[in-house]
């Protein structure tokens, strides 16, 4: 067999390997949490582009989600899939202008969410947000008091079928799709939002800071 079949064959086995298991996955996976199954020297960034392109035209794609892959139902026939869903706890208003207003402000400490807001935020309204796994927090920011600043997840861009922040709508359509309501300042501005590990102005969470989220900025 000469080089060029044997590595041909070597890349096939590593495309089949990535789609394996991202099928099998029932979450979005990173490239460092598929490395350890494809091999020494595989070229993963390539690899991965290569079998979105051989999804591109499917009934499933291969989409991005942040720093993760999965594959989803092509956009177009999603309808043919759409199963009614019962739920439980549907997130309020005040959820979901909270939720809107951190994946655009990210990071963002419940003083700034309010702040934009115009009305405190509820006790429990950042514990649904961070119960669905769409919010998460980031850290403490460098001022007085040391809120926890607040950003969102890769769960949160999958559920809601973006690949980046940067794919989220303008405050156009989010109004539109009843995300904002007519409460906020006709003045305020979209900002491009953070969604690094941390920005120069926040420290990382302590080991104890999981519990504190309710308890911050109140």
């Amino acid at each position: 067999m000469s080089d060029e079949n044997f590595e041909g064959e070597v890349r096939q086995r590593q495309l089949r390997i990535l789609e394996a298991l991202l099928f099998a996955s029932s979450e979005p996976l990173s490239l460092a949490e598929m490395s350890p199954y494809v091999g020494d020297g595989a070229n993963l960034p390539v690899l991965i582009e290569e079998l979105r392109a051989l999804y591109a035209n499917r009934g499933v794609n291969l989409v991005r989600r942040g720093d993760r892959w999965a594959f989803r139902t092509a956009e177009d026939l999603g309808f043919l899939l759409r199963r009614e869903e019962e739920e439980t706890r549907p997130l309020s208003r005040a959820a979901l202008e909270t939720l809107a207003i951190i994946a655009y402000h990210q990071p963002a400490t419940r003083a700034e969410i309010e702040e934009v807001r115009g009305v405190a935020v509820g006790k429990g309204t950042m514990d649904i947000l961070m119960e669905a796994g769409w919010v998460r927090m980031r850290g403490r920011r460098r001022t007085p008091g040391r809120p926890v600043t607040y950003g969102t997840t890769d769960a949160f861009l999958d559920h809601f079928g973006l690949e980046h922040l940067s794919d989220l709508p303008g405050l156009d359509e989010l109004k539109g799709a009843g995300l904002l309501s007519s409460r906020l300042p006709p003045s305020l501005q979209i900002p491009l939002p953070f969604d690094g590990a941390l920005r120069d102005d926040e420290d990382p969470l302590a080991p104890d800071d999981q519990g504190d989220a309710v308890s911050d900025d109140d």
